[in-house]
């Protein structure tokens, strides 16, 4: 038994998506033939060749004819009258952002190689606030960091290109995620996949046919972790079912875990016979001992697949069986990379800012310190679901076991800890285990800003590989974070959030907004606190975005708990999560909502911090409320006593 596992598009191109990894490593330690696949990669590096472009300009042309110059988008005007720039750029730029032609960093720093689009906008609005931004951020010597960013921009306008001209579902890490995300109904979906294949679906399909007659799959499975893969996973079972209608197609991954809990739709199991929750180890071998005969279908594990009623109409029945334990983290194995192109992914540069680009640059081998979450309380959080709620760490010993094979496999020694929060007396324990046993890396992940991350302790996570870590200030409020019962304070934020920093680790924020009661004042206050956060070096890089409560937090079960009201909604036939409340404290959020992220754009490029706050916004705001010494006072504090 053959089983062919697939991330379908898009996700990040800087490194493979760990989910087929994971279940590859499983499975063959378990005696399974698995072989993995990944047609995000390969579909975006068909999309980026002197061809793909020459199919581009086709599509373009065709669903411009009727326009006249002045009227066509910026991207679009750029691309068709720069076209023979763009397809004699293009693979020579993908190679280059592979690191397969480093040489061709002095011709793009040049800025006379590459055609110039709208993303290099970017360039000259940065310049008219604080001159040569270019030269600030690289210097004289940086040739290599430099090419990389404009590069990026580069791709940035082919991508523009490709959905506002070819591919309106296209975008760099999504496709059609508008069609999945918390849609109560799987119409659009339906008829997306019923209508006539687009330029990427078309390439999507050549690469699922190609992976089947290469690998013979006994059993297909495709890992969905976000929205913006749905489309892409229904494509592929598509075509498989197209090619092999016997053919088993088995869906799950983290998309399928927090928002298909309802499912009704029958006509989803057109495309796949099978569909997962939650971690797929367990669920996914009790199929495969189905699929061979060894097992009853009431033996299926958090799976959904069609049934009859006593009458012989068809319906979604989902096999709880809570009788089998999943797999404990001691005994899931390694991940494995065999079958995925590592040395084809594109490492970029997104922003100028050195934390923010950890996400996309650099191809990192992903790795689980725990299961689930050790703290389990934040109100926002999805706590009711098992990703979150049920805890299990593998130990110090086994993870530098793991560390070590990886290594070996991929001769990459960057690792991303993929935690929902890793627990600090697990990372403390494997820092000392990895000086112990000499093992070299570089690793960052995600935290909650504990007191118990002492200078000292920072040191020792720093010593042992950490360069970033990234964890929730969320509000900044101090009401608002004991009312969502995240367990830390602002001031102790920028106490740990500093250390961190001393201790040459860089520090990413996760920032939110229109928490349920948050009023004007609060948020402008939250703002000046991370204008003096940022200030202050606490941490390099944060990002803003609205809340939205979901329906399996404690938000979504108890609104009268926090003073909202959640708004009726249809009944769920396909996906739910996000669900619309009603606030009795009225803000204008989406204008408050533009100025946050101008400001903190500004802030992550080093500049604007001496702006009033008002600046940001475009219409009159509250002054802040908050002491101008309110950080360095709580950072000194500790600096003294210490």
């Amino acid at each position: 038994m053959t089983v062919l596992l697939m991330t379908p598009p898009m996700t990040q191109l800087n490194t493979p998506y760990p989910a087929t990894a994971y279940l590859t490593g499983f499975l063959r330690s378990r005696g399974y033939s698995a072989v993995q696949r990944d047609p995000a990669i390969e579909l975006f590096l068909e999309m980026m060749t002197a061809q793909g472009l020459d199919i581009m300009r086709q599509h373009v042309e065709e669903n411009f004819e009727s326009f006249e110059d002045d009227q066509l988008p910026e991207v679009i005007y750029t691309f068709l009258a720069e076209f023979d720039r763009y397809r004699l750029c293009v693979e020579p730029v993908i190679r280059f952002l592979q690191g397969k032609d480093p040489s061709l960093a002095l011709r793009i720093i040049s800025r006379r190689f590459l055609p110039e689009g709208p993303a290099y906008n970017a360039i000259t609005e940065m310049e008219a606030v604080s001159g040569d931004v270019l030269k600030t951020a690289f210097g004289d010597l940086g040739v290599q960091d430099k090419a990389k960013y404009l590069a990026t921009l580069f791709i940035n306008d082919l991508s523009a290109v490709i959905t506002q001209g070819v591919d309106p579902y296209f975008e760099v890490s999504r496709y059609g995620e508008r069609l999945a995300a918390a849609n109560p109904y799987f119409d659009d979906l339906y008829d997306t996949l019923m209508a006539e294949p687009s330029f990427s679906s078309e390439i999507l399909e050549q690469l699922v046919e190609l992976y089947l007659e290469e690998t013979q799959p006994t059993v297909v499975a495709l890992t969905v972790p976000f929205p913006g893969n749905m489309l892409g996973a229904l494509r592929i079972a598509q075509v498989c079912k197209e090619i092999n209608p016997n053919l088993p197609v088995v869906m799950g991954g983290g998309f399928i875990n927090t928002e298909l809990r309802a499912l009704k739709d029958t006509r989803l199991f057109e495309f796949v016979d099978f569909i997962c929750l939650d971690d797929g180890e367990r669920p996914l071998l009790t199929l495969l001992e189905y699929l061979k005969g060894e097992r009853e279908v009431d033996d299926l594990v958090r799976t959904y697949f069609l049934a009859e009623d006593e009458t012989g109409e068809r319906y979604v029945h989902l096999n709880e069986n809570t009788a089998l334990h999943d797999i404990p983290q001691t005994d899931v194995g390694a991940p494995v990379y065999d079958g995925l192109p590592l040395s084809d992914y594109l490492s970029l540069c997104e922003m100028l800012n050195p934390m923010h680009r950890i996400w996309s640059d650099g191809r990192w081998n992903k790795l689980t310190i725990a299961h689930g979450c050790y703290w389990r309380k934040c109100s926002f959080c999805d706590v009711s679901l098992d990703y979150i709620d049920r805890y299990d760490e593998a130990g110090a010993d086994i993870l530098v076991d793991r560390i070590e094979q990886l290594i070996e496999e991929t001769g990459q020694t960057g690792f991303h800890f993929v935690d929902e929060a890793a627990p600090p007396k697990a990372l403390f324990a494997l820092a000392r285990r990895l000086i112990e046993r000499g093992v070299v890396i570089s690793w960052w992940g995600n935290i909650r800003f504990e007191k118990t991350f002492t200078a000292e302790r920072c040191q020792l996570l720093a010593d042992s590989g950490c360069i970033a870590v990234s964890g929730g200030l969320e509000v900044a409020s101090d009401r608002l974070l004991q009312l969502m019962k995240k367990g830390v304070s602002v001031e102790q934020v920028a106490r740990v959030t500093k250390a961190f920093s001393d201790s040459g680790i860089l520090v990413h924020a996760y920032l939110m907004y229109g928490f349920p009661t948050q009023t004007e004042q609060e948020t402008i206050d939250a703002l000046e606190m991370v204008r003096q956060m940022m200030q202050q070096g606490c941490f390099q890089s944060a990002y803003w975005h609205r809340f939205a409560a979901t329906i399996h937090s404690p938000i979504g079960l108890n609104p009268e708990d926090y003073g909202i009201t959640l708004v009726e909604r249809p009944e769920t036939q396909f996906a739910e999560n996000d669900v619309d409340f009603i606030d009795p404290v009225k803000v204008d959020h989406d204008m408050l909502g533009e100025g946050l992220r101008k400001a903190l754009y500004n802030y992550m490029h080093g500049i604007g911090f001496d702006q009033p706050l008002s600046f940001w916004f475009t219409a009159p705001v509250s002054r802040p409320l908050v002491r101008k010494n309110l950080i360095s006072k709580a950072i000194n504090s500790v600096i003294t006593s210490g």
